[in-house]
């Protein structure tokens, strides 16, 4: 049987809250705003799970990201993935995603992917470095993998997977 993905007794964090964004557990209470964010910004999108991805696709809808908002939220009660969304301070926003996976690469312990809407790209650094100061205080990951950003696409492909 694989270990966790985190320790059983692990209390999940439920979010952050910093002066420029909020950070909450991904549900489907916010699939407008996230397909929003998704749609206006899909060229972005394709770069940051792989390079020359084809999510989102172009005739992606609205129910397509309601039933992808409750596969993630069901990874997130099950402990098998962690997406969060990234709001506006007023909540009335998406801004973003940051998910949380396990890796199968020697010498990680997670992967962690981010992305920001085009329009709102000057947080693109900002997000990156709270997630990472975020992952080092709030959970139990020593060595996360920031995939396609701080390791490049083909480096990561030639990583060995265990």
């Amino acid at each position: 049987m694989p270990e966790p993905f985190v320790p059983a007794n692990f209390v999940l964090p439920r979010g952050l809250v910093t002066d420029t964004y909020l950070l909450e557990v991904l549900t489907p209470a916010v699939a407008e705003l996230d397909y929003d964010a998704v749609m206006s910004s899909k060229d972005r999108l394709r770069d940051v799970f792989s390079a020359n991805d084809r999510w989102p696709a172009d005739d992606m809808t609205l129910a397509h990201n309601v039933a992808d908002l409750r596969k993630h939220e069901a990874e997130f009660h099950a402990h098998r993935a962690f997406a969060y969304t990234v709001l506006a301070p007023d909540a009335m926003l998406c801004l973003g995603c940051v998910y949380l996976y396990p890796t199968t690469v020697s010498g990680y312990d997670c992967e962690a992917y981010l992305w920001v809407r085009t329009s709102t790209q000057h947080l693109d650094t900002v997000l990156h470095e709270d997630v990472r100061r975020w992952l080092a205080s709030h959970w139990p990951f020593e060595r996360p993998a920031f995939p396609g950003r701080e390791i490049p696409w083909p480096q990561w492909r030639g990583t060995r997977h265990t």
